[in-house]
């Protein structure tokens, strides 16, 4: 069966694929009798298959030419599979440990095979929701973190490459403009795709939508996101908890604080290392002109100074798209009684809102966890 023009697979669909695809059906050692296929895509865009035989496995992430949570109404590029394939590749290359692996993909059908990571496994945002502890979570996500920011960036690279790796990235026009819309317009407006807990958040989504201060500091995030290509990120790395559903997770409150504290400054160690490592290279600050240490120590100061303001702002802007925009997240949608997970959403609102406003006054993380016990 010929796969030469696009169409959306189903589970028979997908075998015949596979069949016919020499990069998949090895991944099975051709074992391709006993498979099982489950869909299982959660999120708001793409179809996502786990396959697994008797010999192997893999994940088949398909992207439809629409928003997959809205339906055919909101057209969107299947080019973002490609995109995300450039991605995923280059974060792999960079960091190998904790990116998984495209095994194939195809353009013409939008599709990326790439590892399943098997049971015990679980997606992060699951585990914190059921208020698992993972020991290891801020080493290897500031490792990823560092290493992919760093290395995508202009301190490592020089212009020619740095613009030439932009420019290929341009092309990812239309999810750009999704997130534009999703994350710095719709909540700030009337929109048809806004929801929310009402009745109990209507007076909050309207404080929202009627807060001068706030849009102006979002017209400012929006700008950075829109004009300012400081490195390759991903552009999904996220995930909340469980923290206020209930009094008896003090302890797991303390140590989701904890883990955003550490997750930060391990960040800051490892990417400053790896700064100090390759002083030499990359244009943004040149030897010649940042030639002593205490230059450098400024310099570097300012930077992540710079970027955790950043951080705050673009987190914060998410917290609020997640509440009264259109796409939500599990942590909240499954806390099943309206009236409790409206007072949650309230407190993760009123949080948003400080650190998008107040962001620049904070001078380190430790800070930001002591305006977010303020507000539990």
């Amino acid at each position: 069966m010929a796969f030469s023009e696009f169409r959306p697979l189903d589970d028979k669909a997908l075998i015949d694929y596979i069949k016919a695809t020499p990069s998949l059906s090895s991944k099975l050692k051709n074992h391709l009798d006993d498979l099982t296929i489950k869909e299982v895509g959660d999120g708001n865009l793409n179809f996502v298959f786990i396959v697994v035989g008797s010999h192997g496995s893999f994940v088949i992430k398909q992207a439809l030419p629409y928003i997959r949570c809205i339906g055919e109404s909101w057209p969107m590029t299947k080019e973002r599979a490609y995109f995300e394939t450039v991605a995923l590749r280059e974060h792999g290359r960079l960091c190998p440990d904790h990116v998984p692996e495209v095994y194939h993909f195809d353009r013409t059908m939008s599709l990326i095979g790439m590892r399943y990571l098997e049971p015990p496994h679980i997606i992060l945002r699951k585990g914190l929701i059921a208020g698992i502890e993972y020991p290891l979570l801020a080493d290897h996500m500031s490792d990823y973190m560092a290493k992919t920011l760093f290395y995508t960036s202009l301190i490592y690279h020089n212009t020619t490459d740095h613009k030439k790796a932009v420019a290929e990235f341009c092309g990812n026009v239309e999810l750009c403009r999704l997130t534009e819309q999703v994350v710095f317009s719709d909540p700030y407006k009337v929109s048809e795709y806004n929801r929310w807990t009402s009745p109990y958040l209507d007076s909050d989504a309207e404080a929202v939508r009627e807060d001068n201060a706030l849009k102006l500091e979002v017209a400012e995030l929006k700008s950075l996101f829109c004009e300012r290509a400081q490195a390759l990120i991903h552009g999904d790395l996220h995930t909340d908890g469980h923290a206020d559903e209930q009094n008896d997770r003090n302890a797991y409150k303390a140590w989701i604080l904890r883990i955003i504290q550490n997750t930060w400054n391990l960040f800051h160690r490892k990417f400053i290392a790896l700064w100090d490592a390759n002083k030499d290279t990359g244009d943004a600050y040149l030897p010649a002109i940042y030639n002593n240490s205490e230059l450098q120590q400024l310099v570097q100061d300012k930077f992540i100074k710079d970027l955790l303001h950043d951080t705050l702002g673009f987190g914060a802007a998410k917290m609020i798209r997640r509440i009264v925009g259109v796409a939500h997240v599990e942590d909240f949608e499954s806390i099943t009684d309206a009236s409790k997970r409206a007072v949650c959403e309230r407190r993760a609102l009123e949080l948003a809102k400080l650190l998008l406003k107040e962001r620049r006054k904070f001078q380190n993380i430790g800070e930001v966890v002591l305006a977010v016990q303020q507000i539990q």
